[in-house]
């Protein structure tokens, strides 16, 4: 009788424990929400991070080509307009044998995922790239060569062109968007001045930086600096690079603090940086960034660091678990809002519950003065 009564109800439990498991699964999934302004007058900057772990695999190249083209098809629903991306394009800048460890892709396949990717952007949005470490040299920044201009020459998509200021030299004296400075006008505000530089920035490459946001024309302007390599995470209490954990080959290289001392410090314009390149530990908060200075105008600095190349599996992995940054800017003329969202995890029902990221690190305000 006992063992009899016993195997029904051990069933039983094993049904309703399957019927529970299936309806919070479920519930979890429809509480997904899709990213949307939280102001239907806002306007929005996407912020893609190191996408080195996507191109040096042919396994994870489709999953950039997937995270640029949710960008392309929000453009309009987050009235996006500006596109960011922190640099590291290829794992390797020039390689002719393919690697035994570090990816499978040679760099000419790396280079041409990641135009091609952007490309989808090309004349309907701005998109504005800066080179990382990776991005220089053979294979680990032995020198100052790149071939980031064959990929991404000035007038590859016609809307960066029309917003382009000036470009600086590179290190081998030809400018390209390296260096270079774009003014961007938003729906409304203050129009933006945004400088793109290239890793570890060479001193005349500052000067000329700084004397571009002097001028008179951009005193009124939002100045923004994307730049790879500036600051440390928030498990490094977010300070500023004083010694490179990838020190290049060349000599003529500043770091995040010098950086800071000689452009953004001293700008009375400048109130934003971005940069990625940073892993202090393969979690979240190893990854991003944020802390606030002064500059020499007395307006608050936001400086954000962005990565996610060790999410996923770390060096080995998908590349990044296709996170990128929203950013949007509020009517007040002042309000930030940052967000941290997957487009791969929010294109199944599966995995839609793990597209936001909500820890304070990931999800916050900041102002602009």
């Amino acid at each position: 009788m006992i063992t009899l009564h016993s195997k029904p109800r051990y069933r039983s439990g094993i049904w309703w424990t399957l019927i529970f498991t299936f309806f919070a699964l479920t519930a979890t999934a429809q509480q997904y929400v899709a990213p949307a302004l939280s102001d239907k007058n806002s306007w929005s900057v996407i912020i893609v991070p190191d996408p080195q772990g996507y191109t040096k695999f042919k396994r994870n190249q489709p999953l950039l080509d997937l995270m640029v083209t949710w960008i392309d098809d929000n453009l309009q629903k987050l009235n996006i307009g500006m596109v960011l991306c922190t640099g590291d394009l290829v794992e390797q800048n020039y390689i002719t044998e393919l690697p035994k460890e570090n990816g499978d892709q040679l760099s000419t396949s790396q280079w041409q995922c990641v135009a091609n990717a952007f490309g989808k952007l090309d004349g309907k949005v701005p998109y504005i790239l800066c080179t990382g470490n990776h991005d220089y040299g053979t294979s680990a920044t032995e020198n100052r060569y790149s071939q980031f201009n064959s990929y991404f020459p000035p007038g590859k998509n016609p809307l960066n062109k029309n917003i382009l200021v000036e470009m600086a030299p590179n290190g081998e004296g030809v400018k390209t968007l390296e260096n270079a400075c774009y003014e961007l006008k938003p729906p409304f505000g203050q129009p933006m001045l945004v400088f793109s530089l290239e890793f570890a920035p060479r001193k005349n490459t500052l000067a000329w930086a700084k004397e571009v946001a002097a001028r008179p024309e951009y005193k009124n302007h939002t100045g923004m600096v994307l730049t790879h390599s500036y600051m440390r995470s928030t498990v490094r209490h977010n300070e500023h690079i004083v010694k490179e954990d990838y020190p290049p080959g060349f000599t003529d290289a500043t770091l995040g603090r010098e950086i800071f001392e000689q452009l953004v410090q001293p700008a009375s314009n400048i109130k934003m940086v971005v940069c990625g390149h940073v892993i202090d530990q393969p979690s979240h908060a190893g990854h991003v960034g944020f802390r606030t200075d002064k500059n020499a105008g007395g307006k608050t600095v936001n400086q954000m660091l962005f990565n996610a190349q060790n999410e996923g599996g770390n060096w080995k992995g998908n590349g990044g678990d296709g996170w990128i940054r929203i950013l949007e800017f509020l009517p007040d003329q002042k309000t930030v809002k940052v967000r941290t969202f997957s487009p791969l995890f929010a294109i199944s029902p599966a995995t839609r519950h793990l597209a936001w990221r909500t820890e304070s690190f990931d999800q916050y305000e900041f102002h602009l003065d």
